[in-house]
């Protein structure tokens, strides 16, 4: 295939028609364009000539472009190095460790020892807090190992305390008071005997785990992981200068109660300086660092240099820290009640098994525990030596931007630098491409205000593009959502492909196709045409750097990434001959763009699969189906912005988006078929919680109005279920509880946190006939009621005892206040962020004294004699060690085998006073 020189494929040609004739003996089509503007210039072109002269000139627009058929190859390429170098990369994971080679590779992590810990770890089933497993048998586990440890331990070098910890307290989260009591930690202090530091380095992971999860992902990858680091420290002849202390906390799905117990609490947090907090969203992977600081820089510094196998992302930072993702970490409480800096790692592959019966020892693959392992463990031995540890404030100098590059190499700089550079680069692109369009304006002989109007018109063309190309994807997503056929990606990952990747890709481009296709013939060659459609998504991009790097996102590192590459490629092709070479300077610019493609379809593939399951689990409020469109927009718009637009040096390239367009309709048709169903047994299932529950609802006068029972169900996706009306469970009777809300605190239902208060707008209740049998006791006392001295106000004096799980909903009747109450005031003090009703969560660990609490109610007029609030009091029996009665054993059995249920009794009980 020849590629035409600027030089043969610019403007008219300046022979004559007379000679060209002779010469061939019928003009070619170029040479009879040239012929006939000749004829045009000197008024002798008849209508015919001038019809035939455009059909002419479109078919010479064809001959510069290259053949058609080369397109599909072009599209191939990208997905064959999307599978043949991105998966492999990001799925890549070291060898794992045996016992056996511990001899010939001390000092290393040894995978194979933490497994048989996590074997054991596993074995003991569900640990929730309150429950014997979690308080009792895991504890004596964790001490049983430390005290393996310590006997192995290099005791000439080292010394190892142990502390069990028992806290009680109470702290503000998402919109409840949550109080604890009796919550256990296990501590341990490893120091070496000739140092003299007080600053400490804080490793933390939880042992217990959700309810029916027996948590051998999450956490008890990283609690094992944990354990084989302490051991290696132990038992090396390597001193180090800070002491380090391993923080197991026996409450962190409860949620996050044992952190804010130790950092405000135990002996040893207010010399903690630095944190590494390991937490797990599934079971396996590599671990991502997805939080860093806040304003040490200096840790992301450390973690480029000694991380095994860097894995990060600013861009994950601030998604998380937004509120995206439905989950927490004990790193917040850390940063927030402790004011410790530090690094937030997890694992999160195969986030399916993510807080179910599936997160078992099977699932977790041994190679993934080594290479956690290898980078804590380096992680550890680095920080336990940092200088920068002794006085962490005089490091605080704002935050860090870091990334990977598929696992190759890590980049970090801090946020100043970030800025510095975002809008130097923003400004030397647009200087570049001014520069590259005056000098396609002197190559082909046509002035820069008409190359400027050919800019500008693209520009129009391709910001349409960029708005087609997120909203056609998000147009799918509505219309899924409309058919109730969201999720069906759910299961079969690759559909997004054809559902939300093709519209963009179709999006993104369908303008300017059109543009080429139906413009009237432009004397500028249409390789400079397609030059300048990559020009205008450069200023894009410059434009959106200078914006966001403006409003302090971080992200904006995206752009700069992408104007980088392609300023590079530009200026080769300016200081080279490639840039007026017909398409020779494709060559230049997508030999360079391969980088691009590359990290970022591994940057998005990375959120896919943090997102494809945490959307089974994101509740029904919000169509999950329009996140994920979202994600492959953005994918498509950095991954290909440079790429799609050269769809149109082929000929026939309408057809090429027909194309597409057939292949999002074979993938539409598959999506509502069988393939398209979102869920599967074991590996992908459909999570449905309930309680079931009794309700006992007290009037003023103390008479029981309400006495029933049904099961509360918890929707966790948008399907709700609805899947499951094809199924032999009887759901008859299935009602939303929005009729109640006004009638009853809280709706009348037993919402477990302030996430599940918040969803009752779509929770539901399923009455049900038989009583539910309530596997332990409840009991409310009212111990006192005064006026206070004011005369104005009545304190309410309580003494609640029930199982480790209780719940208080207060709600203050028409005209009555709440003044004060023994609680944390943050609720009362806030009355713009919090108001009525009232949560006050409470759980205990081996502590089971009852609770004992005041409120004090308030009216205006002084009348305190009537009806003042309702209260509502629940009891959840959560763990296996409360029986379910045989109805509800029933009930589960009848599920299809897709289904997982997380569940436990509950009493709800309702008072007015």
């Amino acid at each position: 295939m020849k590629v035409p020189l600027e030089s043969e494929a610019i403007g008219p040609q300046t022979f004559s028609s007379e000679t060209v004739g002779h010469q061939k003996g019928w003009l070619s089509p170029e040479n009879r364009i040239g012929n006939m503007e000749l004829q045009a210039d000197g008024d002798k072109a008849n209508y015919s000539d001038t019809v035939l002269y455009h059909v002419l000139s479109k078919e010479k627009e064809l001959r510069r472009r290259l053949p058609w058929y080369h397109a599909p190859s072009f599209l191939l390429l990208w997905v064959v190095l999307f599978y043949a170098i991105v998966l492999p990369l990001f799925y890549r994971l070291p060898d794992r460790i045996t016992i056996a080679d511990e001899p010939i590779k001390p000092g290393q992590f040894v995978a194979e020892r933490a497994q048989k810990v996590l074997y054991e770890f596993d074995r003991m089933g569900p640990k929730v807090v309150g429950s014997i497993a979690n308080e009792v048998t895991t504890v004596a586990f964790l001490l049983n190992e430390v005290a393996k440890i310590r006997g192995e331990m290099r005791s000439d070098l080292f010394d190892l305390e142990l502390d069990v910890q028992q806290s009680s307290g109470s702290y503000v989260v998402g919109t409840m008071t949550s109080i604890y009591q009796g919550i256990q930690n296990v501590v341990a202090r490893l120091s070496t005997k000739s140092s003299n530091s007080t600053s400490y380095l804080l490793i933390n992971s939880h042992f217990d785990s959700k309810p029916g999860s027996p948590g051998a992902g999450d956490d008890g990858t990283m609690v094992v992981v944990m354990l084989e680091v302490l051991r290696q420290m132990a038992i090396s002849e390597d001193k180090f200068e800070h002491p380090i202390v391993f923080l197991f906390n026996g409450a962190e799905e409860n949620p996050l109660q044992a952190s804010h117990g130790f950092i405000t609490q135990h002996k040893w947090a207010t010399n903690c300086k630095a944190v590494i907090n390991l937490e797990v969203g599934g079971s396996g992977g590599r671990d991502i660092l997805f939080q860093s600081g806040p304003n040490n820089p200096w840790l992301v510094k450390y973690y480029k240099q000694y991380s095994k196998h860097p894995f990060a992302s600013t861009l994950a930072e601030e998604i998380f820290q937004f509120g995206i993702l439905p989950s927490d970490t004990d790193f917040r409480i850390f940063r927030d009640y402790g004011n410790i800096p530090g690094l937030d790692i997890a694992q999160f592959s195969n986030g399916y098994v993510y807080h179910t019966k599936f997160d078992s020892f099977d699932v977790v693959p041994g190679r993934s525990v080594q290479s956690t392992g290898e980078n804590v463990l380096s992680l550890v031995r680095a920080f336990a030596n940092a200088s920068e540890l002794r006085n962490t404030k005089e490091h605080s100098v704002g935050h860090a931007v870091f990334f990977d590059f598929l696992g190759l190499f890590f980049v970090t700089y801090t946020e100043k630098t970030g800025v510095i550079l975002n809008y130097c680069l923003a400004v030397l692109s647009v200087l570049l491409v001014g520069f590259s369009l005056w000098r396609m304006a002197c190559v082909s002989e046509i002035s820069l205000g008409r190359i400027s109007i050919v800019f500008v018109v693209l520009l129009g063309l391709h910001l349409l593009g960029c708005l087609l190309c997120f909203s056609l994807p998000l147009i799918m997503a509505a219309l899924y959502d409309i058919g109730d056929r969201t999720l069906t990606y759910y299961s079969n990952n690759w559909l997004v492909i054809g559902l939300y990747i093709c519209p963009a890709i179709i999006g993104m481009v369908l303008p300017s196709t059109l543009y080429y296709r139906f413009k009237p013939n432009e004397k500028l060659n249409h390789s400079y045409q397609i030059y300048i459609g990559l020009h205008v998504h450069c200023v894009v991009l410059a434009f959106l750097t200078i914006f966001m790097t403006a409003i302090g996102l971080r992200l904006s590192y995206m752009c700069m990434i992408s104007l980088s590459l392609y300023v590079g490629s530009l200026m080769i092709n300016l200081l080279t001959t490639l840039h007026d070479r017909g398409y020779y300077w494709v060559l230049t610019v997508q030999l360079i763009q391969l980088f691009q493609y590359l990290y970022f379809s591994y940057l998005f593939y990375i959120f896919l699969v943090i997102f494809f399951p945490a959307m089974g689990r994101n509740r029904d409020s919000v169509n999950p189906d329009m996140l994920i469109a979202l994600i492959c927009a953005l994918g498509t718009f950095f991954a290909l912005g440079f790429v799609v637009p050269l769809i149109n040096m082929f000929r026939w390239s309408t057809i090429l988006l027909i194309g597409l367009g057939v292949v999002t309709f074979i993938f539409s048709m598959i999506s509502v078929s069988e393939v398209g169903f979102p869920y599967r047994p074991k590996t992908s299932v459909m999570r449905v919680n309930f309680l079931q529950t009794r309700r006992m609802f007290y009037e003023y006068d103390g008479s029981l109005s309400v006495d029933d029972s049904g099961y509360y169900f918890d929707y966790q996706d948008r399907r709700a279920l609805r899947p499951l009306k094809d199924y032999a469970v009887n759901l008859t009777g299935l009602t939303s509880i929005d009729t109640s809300c006004d009638e009853y605190v809280m709706c009348g239902i037993p919402c477990f946190w302030s996430s599940w208060c918040r969803g009752l707008s779509s929770a539901a209740w399923l009455p049900r006939e038989t009583e539910v049998d309530i596997p332990g006791t409840l009991e409310l006392s009212l111990l006192n009621s005064s006026l206070l001295e004011s005369g104005k106000s009545k304190r309410f004096e309580f003494e609640l005892a029930g199982p480790p799980h209780m719940g208080l909903y207060i709600r203050p009747l028409e005209g009555v206040a709440v003044e004060d109450w023994s609680f944390l005031r943050t609720m009362l003090d806030k009355p713009d962020k919090y108001s009525s009703p009232y949560q006050i969560y409470f759980s205990y660990g081996l502590d089971k004294t009852p609770l004992k609490f005041h409120i004090d109610f308030a009216k205006p007029d002084g009348d305190l004699n009537g009806p003042m609030f309702e209260l509502g009091v629940v009891g959840h029996y959560v763990s296996q060690d409360f029986e379910r009665d045989a109805t509800t054993l029933q009930f589960i059995a009848d599920l299809p085998d897709f289904v997982y249920t997380m569940e436990w009794p509950s009493l709800f009980k309702r008072y007015i006073f």
